[in-house]
Formats: C-alpha cells, structure tokens, sequence
C-alpha cells in the first residue's frame, strides 16, 4: 500500500530571505500590518503539527465548480472558462493528501461579489467567485472557473492588480497553513504589481505565475492552468507579505 501517513515531527521553516519583508511602503497596506517588534520562534505542539484533518463529508456537490455553483438554473456567468489544476506538496515535496484547499476571485470584468466592492465593473449574477476542493492522496486538486479580470485599487494613483485567484491551504498541520495568490502566464500587469514588486526573487514570482496547459485543456470547451504550491521548506510558495511561521 502506499505510505500517505502524515508527518509527525516538526515541520522545515520558511526560508525568510526567499519571503518578502514584511515592510514594503509601496504596498501601503504592509506599513500597518508588518510587525513592530522581533518574533518569537516556538516549537510546534501535537495538536498544531497532527492537525486539522479534512474529509469529503464537508464538500457540496459543485464546490469546485465555480461556473456553476453560483449560476441560476439554465444560466451560466460570462467570461473565458478554464481548468485550474495542480498538487499541494511537502517539503520535501511529496504530495500532501487531504488537504483543503480553498480558492476565491473577482469575475471576468474584475468585480468581487462583495458589499463593499468599489470597482465600477458590472456583477456577474451567476458568478459567486468562491469554493474549495481536497486533494486526493497524491496531492492533486483540481477545479473549474472563470478566468478573473484585473482591477484598479486604491495603492497609489493608477495601481493595477494583475488577474489571479486567492488561495488558502491547510496541510496536514496548522504550521501548513498558506494564502497565496495565482497569476496568469502572460500577462504584463503581474511585473508592474507592488505586491508582486515586493518579492525580492524572480524566481519566487515565478512561482505563482501558472502556465498555460495545453495538454489538461478541454477541447471545445476550457483552457487550463497548471498551478503547484509548496507549504513550508526553503522553497515554499509566497505567503501573501507576511513573514508567517518560524
């Protein structure tokens, strides 16, 4: 049988030069969330390393079909369909089996479904923007969606954010927790991004950048993306601006 038992011991710490600092004053919103004093580094408990743990019992039958679980009947949203897909890895870069993984967007016009959204663009409604998915025991997820649109914010004067999905990911322990962001390959906004500016690796940025997957696409139906995100170790995919874990 295959070995899928999780880890138990502690988990490989972040490499922090790889992460971004935790102030960056172009991205304004870092000047009030960076720390103002040095962290404490502490061992992880049982509890912390031995969960939460995640079962298929919790999913709903479209929670990772985004085209659809928001759409009324005979309807659906407007935008380019696509296929996300990918695997959530260890350290040492084995697949994390039963993982949850959670994913969030704006539409096609780059408009969240929120009440506090400011963006002009239209609502889509038959576009929720939400779901989430397990992964199987290699690690792999997969889910269905709109490709997001960019959108304006309020950084500095004409600031862009880049097409993307949000990620949240427990592992097998709370220390394997991430929330990251997606790109899309090509295109141009991702470099002039002041979160993305704040990676100081291009090969970090890279990282989230998905690349076009010709041979997962649907023919006549949806492209596909293929997006891989590492947990913790030298190598972990950016957590979000934040110098998160020991």
């Amino acid at each position: 049988m295959k070995n899928t038992l999780p880890e138990t011991g502690a988990f490989y710490a972040r490499d922090r030069a790889w992460q971004p600092p935790a102030l960056t004053p172009l991205y304004k919103t870092s000047v009030t969330r960076s720390p103002q004093r040095a962290m404490l580094s502490l061992d992880g408990t049982k509890t912390e390393i031995t969960g939460p743990v995640f079962g298929h019992n919790i999913l709903g039958e479209l929670d990772n079909d985004l085209i659809r679980n928001y759409a009324r009947p005979g309807e659906m949203p407007i935008g380019q369909r696509i296929l996300v897909h990918g695997r959530v890895l260890d350290e040492r870069g084995k697949g994390v089996g039963g993982a949850l993984v959670e994913f969030w967007q704006a539409n096609a016009g780059g408009r969240y479904r929120h009440k506090k959204e400011m963006y002009l663009a239209a609502v889509d409604p038959n576009f929720g923007g939400v779901g989430r998915t397990i992964t199987d025991e290699d690690g792999y997820y997969w889910f269905k969606t709109i490709k997001p649109g960019p959108y304006p914010w309020m950084n500095w004067v004409n600031d862009w954010r880049p097409a993307h999905i949000h990620f949240s990911v427990f592992g097998h322990g709370f220390a394997q927790r991430l929330i990251t962001q997606m790109y899309f390959e090509g295109d141009p906004l991702i470099w002039k991004c002041p979160i993305v500016k704040t990676i100081p690796d291009e090969a970090a940025i890279r990282q989230l950048i998905a690349p076009l997957d010709m041979n997962a696409t649907i023919p006549m139906d949806m492209r596909a993306y293929k997006f891989d995100i590492v947990l913790r170790g030298r190598r972990s995919t950016f957590f979000e601006n934040r110098k998160e874990g020991n």
